[in-house]
């Protein structure tokens, strides 16, 4: 990772368990109800982004997000 402070690297991790259970929470066939159990990720991940100093900036966000996985290879070092 590059320069990420725990705190941001934590609300990476908030981000991406939110983005994990919208996926599930609404996927086909939407279970009635299935919103309210993305109230506790949203929380947790509001909550996080604050105490990275993240909150409003998503540029810097998906930097964060990006250093916890590498990027995908180039289409062409794929078809190798």
């Amino acid at each position: 990772m590059t320069g990420t402070t725990y705190p941001e690297l934590a609300a990476a991790q908030a981000c991406l368990r939110l983005l994990h259970t919208a996926r599930a929470a609404l996927s086909e066939p939407v279970a009635p109800g299935a919103a309210l159990l993305l109230a506790g990720p949203i929380a947790e991940a509001d909550e996080a982004l604050r105490k990275a100093g993240l909150a409003g900036n998503e540029a810097a966000l998906l930097d964060r997000v990006y250093d916890l996985s590498p990027l995908p290879a180039p289409r062409a070092e794929r078809l190798r």
